[in-house]
């Protein structure tokens, strides 16, 4: 899952999930969540299975259809070594019970007062939803905890290397009075730098923007946003780079700094302790609806300057 979450739905009266406005319901609350949804709904099962992949986020079956129950469904799909989680959902007052099964959710509405079969399914196919969006929260705040602990390290060596070098005055390292522990380490390393920077002077003192394109030193994020902000302004397109560095560039960086830390209640969550800035829930569904707004827009420019149908 990515920002787009798809669901596979089988149901032989999907007609009624339709027409009652419950799958336009899911579709509401993932374009809450900051998704973009694709869900495929069939009432044929030979249909289903031809659909089968590991593309889907979810799939949704009612578990006694005709000519086939949840039990087969079940086995074809495991079959395909297909792990997606499942909800299957009754209106009968029994049915075989296959609890133990990893991944999968039943939910059995015959004899609940409260809400009708449809609404009682949308509830908990929202619910299992939710809980798919937290697991995969999980898994980018793995990715997090890499960049958090790479980050940690960098962070832990310049402050050993600012304490040990800890300098009054920062205007002139005459009058630091380490300058004698200074000085070696600052002619190992100054000359790589000069080095360095002079390899790319040389790249650019040739304005060869071809291979200026190739280098992402000289030819940094940034560098392709003020690009890109040109490209808007030469056809005539809304310039919104500028809005792009703040929303997406910027909000990348600080979490590539960010920390990872425990609330009181013993969740995990990053912290940008410089910018106090917490990436929990809330920022991430912000996040994600930026990344959104940002693919639709950088898509038209794209369509526009390419001169694409």
């Amino acid at each position: 899952m990515k920002l787009k979450y798809n669901i596979l739905w089988l149901d032989d009266q999907i007609d009624e999930f339709i027409e009652d406005g419950f799958v336009d319901q899911i579709k509401e609350f993932l374009d809450n969540e900051g998704f973009e949804y694709n869900i495929k709904t069939l009432s044929c099962a030979d249909d289903f299975f031809a659909c089968l992949s590991d593309q889907w986020d979810l799939i949704l079956t009612d578990y006694n259809m005709e000519g086939m129950n949840g039990a087969e469904v079940i086995t074809k799909i495991r079959g395909k070594q297909i792990f997606t989680e499942l909800l299957f959902y009754t209106a009968q007052k029994s049915w075989e019970s296959l609890d133990k099964i990893d991944r999968i959710s039943f939910v059995q509405t015959a004899g609940i007062v409260s809400g009708n079969h449809h609404e009682i399914v949308t509830y908990e196919a929202k619910r299992l939803i939710a809980l798919t969006i937290k697991k995969f929260q999980d898994i980018v705040a793995m990715r997090g905890m890499i960049m958090h602990e790479t980050s940690y390290l960098d962070a832990q060596i310049n402050s050993l290397v600012q304490s040990y070098l800890a300098c009054e005055s920062e205007s002139n390292c005459d009058m630091c009075q380490n300058r004698e522990q200074c000085k070696p380490i600052a002619d190992t390393v100054i000359p790589q730098m000069e080095d360095h920077l002079n390899q790319k002077l040389r790249i650019t003192s040739k304005r060869n923007f071809k291979k200026i394109r190739k280098d992402n030193f000289l030819y940094s994020a940034d560098y392709k946003r003020i690009v890109l902000g040109k490209l808007l302004e030469l056809h005539g397109i809304d310039d919104f780079s500028s809005d792009y560095k703040e929303d997406i560039i910027n909000i990348r960086n600080k979490f590539a700094h960010a920390v990872l830390l425990l609330d009181d209640h013993g969740q995990s969550y990053f912290q940008n302790k410089d910018e106090n800035l917490k990436f929990d829930s809330a920022l991430c569904k912000k996040i994600r609806n930026d990344i959104r707004k940002y693919k639709k827009l950088i898509d038209q420019a794209e369509s526009i300057i390419l001169n694409k149908e």
